[in-house]
């Protein structure tokens, strides 16, 4: 079973919200999947997963610093997260979302990641404005469940 370490960042608790919307829809998928605090998280612990999926507040249009440290820290492991699946989400205030998640993929992409795009609605990454509503929640699912089939391609055993 491919196992997922969904990490994010959270002031208010939006970008928690999200996370664990994502977590429970992954493990619904049937995936080994993980959320936890960037705080609570090493470099060490995206070896040992088969998919990352990083969430962070939008601050200035980018991830937070707590974010951008573990991607800063990770770079000891530059190549061996090679081929592993990717992806990032955001929420904001008002705006900077897109941007966000294209800072947090663009240190994923350099690792080697697989990162899958989305035809519909958000391109790079599920995003959220404000508290969390039903049509958030169902966006979080949309990108969870996507984000489960590829995995389980990926890792296929």
């Amino acid at each position: 079973m491919a196992r997922v370490l969904v990490i994010y960042h959270s002031r208010t608790g939006h970008t928690e919200s999200m996370a664990h919307a994502i977590t429970g829809t992954l493990q619904g998928e049937g995936l080994d999947a993980e959320c936890r605090r960037v705080e609570d998280t090493t470099p060490e612990d995206l070896l040992g997963v088969d998919g990352v999926i990083i969430g962070s507040p939008t601050y200035y249009g980018t991830m937070s610093a707590e974010v951008k440290k573990l991607l800063d820290d990770s770079v000891k492991y530059h190549g061996r997260l090679d081929g592993k699946m990717g992806a990032a989400f955001s929420s904001a205030g008002s705006t900077g979302q897109e941007t966000t998640v294209i800072s947090i993929l663009e240190a994923l992409l350099i690792h080697g990641m697989v990162v899958q795009g989305d035809f519909q609605g958000h391109h790079y990454g599920v995003t959220s404005t404000g508290k969390l509503q039903e049509e958030d929640l169902t966006r979080c699912q949309r990108f969870a469940q996507r984000y489960a089939a590829l995995v389980k391609k990926l890792y296929s055993s």
